[in-house]
């Protein structure tokens, strides 16, 4: 089957404050799975048992069957080219090339693949890391701590709808806002905690959040 590239041309449709000139230092990681919707701007695609949501734009290349006659459609159009829509359906399966921008996904190139892979999240066994957080926002987690033999590490995990997040006054919390509540609300840089996640090709998915100790008020 042969592929070919076309480069997704959104102009005016891309995120408002998106650096146009983007460095692109990050590792680049890659995650694999089902398409469960799309936007303008974006791509959601569920990796095992984990929604992952990447931003596209015109940056971002897609390489799938009949990607180049459609590219020369759109361009006969007046179009520089087609809509991520009119390459990619919901329920294909993918492979996303990305860059970690701060707790941003950046989809760098998007390829249809046969399969999405594993059914289960078998192959990411579930893993645990102890440490104080750096800093917490409604979609990311980064922290800081001390493997064995003193070694030192930074980690950031991908936070979303499943993530369980326990900790005191997580219910009352909850039960303020109608029994549901963000990170932000019960985690803060300085607080101790307990991570269980899932390495999803690179990328860490927080399962499980535990606040072992509070940060120390400030006097």
């Amino acid at each position: 089957m042969r592929r070919t590239f076309v480069a997704l041309a959104l102009g005016a449709l891309v995120v408002a404050g998106w650096p146009t000139t983007q460095a692109f230092a990050q590792d680049t990681k890659t995650a694999r799975g089902s398409v469960t919707a799309m936007a303008a701007d974006s791509i959601s695609v569920k990796v095992q048992s984990v929604d992952m949501k990447f931003m596209v734009d015109g940056k971002t290349t897609v390489e799938a069957r009949g990607a180049g006659t459609k590219s020369k459609a759109a361009q006969a159009a007046g179009m520089a080219g087609p809509k991520l829509g009119d390459v990619v359906k919901v329920g294909d399966a993918v492979e996303v090339s990305y860059h970690d921008m701060g707790g941003t996904l950046h989809a760098a190139k998007i390829r249809a693949v046969a399969s999405p892979g594993p059914a289960t999240a078998a192959a990411a066994a579930s893993k645990t890391s102890n440490g104080t957080v750096k800093s917490v926002a409604a979609t990311s987690l980064s922290i800081s701590g001390t493997a064995g033999g003193g070694a030192t590490f930074d980690q950031t995990f991908v936070i979303d709808a499943k993530t369980k997040v326990i900790g005191r006054g997580a219910g009352t919390a909850a039960a303020a806002k109608g029994g549901k509540t963000a990170i932000t609300d019960l985690v803060a840089a300085g607080d101790k905690v307990t991570v269980h996640f899932h390495d999803m090709g690179g990328t860490l998915h927080a399962a499980e959040v535990r606040v072992t100790a509070k940060a120390a008020a400030a006097k």
